[in-house]
């Protein structure tokens, strides 16, 4: 099966349970479609370049999945229909990178892998 990274980011306002609440929602959907989590993150609260539907902040979540496209259309539809969720970015990827993603990494390991 094709291998995926989602990034999506939820409104500023939820609580951090239910920011990681939504992780596993859409993990499910993946999951009764034939699908399933490789991987997930939770990035926290970070700033956002501009606003978007007038939050400033967002959770940031990261989901490494393997599954069909069908699986994937659906939960991207399902998050697009979801009041809690404010953007969407998915990529089909060749390899899922091992460890954790730059954005978990110690500042210090980021500065050596420059």
């Amino acid at each position: 099966m094709p291998l995926y990274e989602h990034v999506f980011i939820a409104r500023q306002d939820l609580s951090n349970a239910q920011a990681e609440g939504l992780i596993e929602h859409f993990g499910a959907v993946l999951a009764d479609n034939g699908g399933k989590v490789v991987g997930s993150e939770y990035w926290g609260v970070k700033s956002m370049a501009y606003r978007i539907n007038k939050n400033r902040k967002g959770h940031y979540a990261f989901l490494k999945t393997d599954a069909p496209a069908p699986a994937v259309q659906e939960m991207e539809r399902l998050m697009r229909l979801h009041d809690d969720v404010m953007r969407v970015l998915t990529i089909k990827v060749r390899a899922h990178d091992e460890g954790p993603s730059i954005q978990m990494q110690k500042r210090d390991e980021r500065d050596r892998r420059r």
